[in-house]
């Protein structure tokens, strides 16, 4: 099948240089773009509507869909944080794996159905969602939903860190090759699946829960099959304190360099707590980081895309699982990047759209992806601007970064298969989606410990 979209605007490059194009059609014949050209072509599907900002399809390279979906709504304004510490250990690790215990694959698949169901609503194309082994529904729901899919299974070498009632973190078990050896069942499984748009991402978890020996077999297997690697890393003053008390006073980033992990295939998630030298050796390893601001926001943390950008580290932005509105994330990135920097020229529209388009097509080595020419996969997300706090329009991607949402999202494809039209998924039926995702979830809230973790 072909379908010609006509862009009012359209995210180009030229001579290697972010441009905007107007009044141009995008002919998709097929998985690919056929053609890119100012006169209309003959299509069997035509999308002829004026105010529409054609992107590349739009890449969110960390995202957590079902830890994410046990703490939405329940953790805003301070809930939940023992005594103002992380909810990760108290809440997103724990009550997910006591989900996997509890709810039967169907209910899984539920809530992996919603996460996917809330990305391409929020315009996002392609998408590494990390999450504990014990969810590969997490592939079933990205095959069968159409999404362009890195799947994470964490690997641990303790998957049992708890935060005490002193204060102080326990960490206990010892899962790292049981983990090694489901994430190689995964890759058999569901490499390349669903014509070529599933993939997996080694993922061991943070620098705090995987030691030495489990993070070089991992990184190895990883480089081994050309998959990429992301962790979480320097996420809290409490993870500095420990691998610094373990590993001779080093940093995270230091630790993953002594470790030979710090290099261009890795994406470190958050870096929050680096030092400006971290981020100095990170941008001279070619490491990227992946910058999450409205999650950090939430909690009264800074996490400023111009501060890791200013020191030369490849940065991307991505949702955390966080609402999952792409635009509304790379707003916050706007906004908190000058308020931390004091200055109004940082974290820039163009920046940021390169983060999600271009810039993350390179930390996973596809050019294929984030750019719209003849050949490139038919990955595309479609904003219209004609809604009224977008007008008058005098620049799109000013517009778009400034003023744009979830809500303005008008068509998204992936591999040219039309995933949301005029705003809705046209692969099934939303309410029941998100009814089902959401009771599934409601049943781990239910469980005395979930009702321990969430209170005050």
């Amino acid at each position: 099948m072909s379908t010609a979209i006509f862009a009012s605007y359209l995210l180009a490059r030229e001579d290697g240089r972010q441009t905007v194009l107007r009044d141009r059609w995008v002919l998709i014949e097929g998985q690919r773009i056929a053609a890119v050209s100012t006169a209309r072509p003959s299509a069997a599907t035509v999308l002829d509507r004026p105010g529409r900002f054609v992107l590349p399809g739009l890449m969110n390279l960390h995202n957590h869909t079902y830890s994410e979906a046990i703490a939405r709504s329940l953790t805003e304004d301070g809930n939940a944080r023992k005594r103002h510490r992380s909810i990760v250990y108290t809440v997103l690790l724990p009550l997910s794996r006591r989900g996997i215990e509890i709810l039967t694959p169907e209910e899984r698949l539920a809530i992996a159905r919603l996460g996917v169901l809330q990305l391409l609503r929020g315009g996002v194309t392609s998408v590494m969602d990390a999450f504990r082994n014990g969810i590969p529904e997490m592939f079933e729901a990205a095959a069968e939903m159409g999404i362009r899919f890195w799947g994470a299974p964490y690997v641990f070498s303790t998957a049992d860190a708890v935060l005490q009632a002193d204060g102080t973190m326990r960490y206990a078990g010892d899962d790292g090759m049981a983990d090694l050896a489901a994430w190689r069942a995964l890759h058999a499984r569901w490499e390349g699946a669903a014509q070529g748009r599933i993939h997996l991402a080694m993922a061991p978890h943070a620098t705090d829960t995987c030691g030495p020996d489990l993070l070089r077999t991992a990184a190895a297997e990883a480089r081994l099959r050309g998959a990429p690697i992301t962790i979480h890393m320097a996420q809290s003053r409490d993870e500095v304190a420990t691998i610094a008390a373990r590993h001779a006073g080093r940093t995270p980033a230091e630790y993953l360099d002594w470790l030979g992990l710090l290099a261009p295939d890795l994406l470190a998630a958050h870096c929050i707590d680096s030092t400006d030298a971290d981020l100095r050796l990170m941008a001279a390893r070619g490491a990227t980081v992946l910058n999450c601001p409205r999650v950090f926001a939430r909690a009264g943390t800074v996490a400023a895309f111009a501060r890791f950008a200013a020191h030369g580290v490849r940065t991307v932005v991505a949702t955390d699982g966080y609402n999952a509105d792409m635009l509304g994330e790379l707003h916050a990135a706007s906004t908190i990047s000058k308020i931390a920097l004091g200055r109004p020229d940082v974290a820039t529209a163009p920046e940021l759209l390169d983060a999600v388009t271009a810039t993350a097509a390179a930390v996973v080595g596809r050019p294929d992806l984030g750019t719209i020419v003849p050949g490139a996969a038919a990955d595309l997300t479609v904003v219209d601007l004609t809604h009224p706090q977008l007008q008058p329009l005098a620049d799109p991607r000013r517009g778009l970064i400034a003023l744009a949402n979830r809500a303005d999202i008008a068509e998204v494809f992936v591999d040219g298969a039309h995933l949301v039209a005029e705003g809705r998924y046209t692969k099934g039926n939303e309410a029941a989606i998100a009814a089902a995702g959401a009771a599934a979830v409601a049943r781990i809230w239910a469980l005395p410990e979930a009702r321990a973790a969430f209170e005050d």
